[in-house]
């Protein structure tokens, strides 16, 4: 059996690839991260927006969803309209 001390542990950083870009997001503002988060909460909206849409073309009258596609509409937009308000804020102040 070998000794503990001359067992070595097997580095990890060696075993994971580096992400594309992952320095912009290390080092991004404050402001860039709550308006990447503003700008993912878009497109919530819009999907919540297109699955509306699709909710209410469907052919079969009686096939109603459960998902409230208005509501996560509303909430998607409203959360990321303060989000890209507060980080225009953050970039104007610097």
């Amino acid at each position: 059996m070998a000794d503990r001390a001359t067992v070595a542990a097997p580095d990890e950083a060696d075993d994971i690839a580096p992400m594309p870009g992952h320095h912009f997001i290390t080092f991004a503002s404050d402001a860039t991260l709550t308006a990447l988060m503003g700008a993912a909460l878009i497109v919530v909206a819009l999907l919540a927006l297109l699955a509306e849409r699709r909710r209410a073309r469907r052919k079969a009258i009686d096939a109603v969803g459960w998902v409230p596609w208005t509501a996560i509409f509303l909430a998607a937009c409203f959360a990321a309209a303060g989000l890209l308000a507060l980080a225009l804020q953050g970039w104007a102040r610097g």
